[in-house]
């Protein structure tokens, strides 16, 4: 499986991004959870959200929760996340994950490249 991570870019304090992460290769039958996380730089690694195989279920981190919105398009193999009043702690790049949905970045077998997105104050 692999995973092409898009949509990063440099927004002011309170703006919008939406990223996306196409998914490809033997994702077959199976939908796979799928999260976000991002690293900051000189920080380590930490999740943002998350949603279910069948998109039913959805996890956020405290920090993003009300801001973020994961969604999931089966048909394209593809998952969103919206993120609006976007503060400059969001400052990261971001990575999309496949694997069994979880908050712990073990929970994910396949991972995309990142994108990097970056909040002005």
């Amino acid at each position: 499986v692999q995973l092409q991570a898009s949509g990063g870019g440099l927004v002011q304090t309170g703006g919008s991004l939406r990223l996306s992460c196409a998914a490809s290769g033997r994702t077959g039958s199976r939908y796979y959870g799928m999260g976000w996380f991002r690293q900051a730089p000189g920080k380590e690694r930490e999740f943002v959200a998350a949603i279910a195989g069948s998109g039913g279920n959805t996890y956020y981190a405290d920090s993003v929760k009300g801001r973020f919105t994961i969604s999931r398009d089966n048909a394209k193999n593809t998952i969103y996340l919206q993120m609006n009043s976007l503060k400059p702690e969001d400052t990261a790049v971001y990575y999309c994950a496949a694997g069994i949905t979880g908050r712990r970045a073990e929970a994910y077998d396949y991972w995309g490249q990142g994108t990097l997105v970056t909040v002005s104050s």
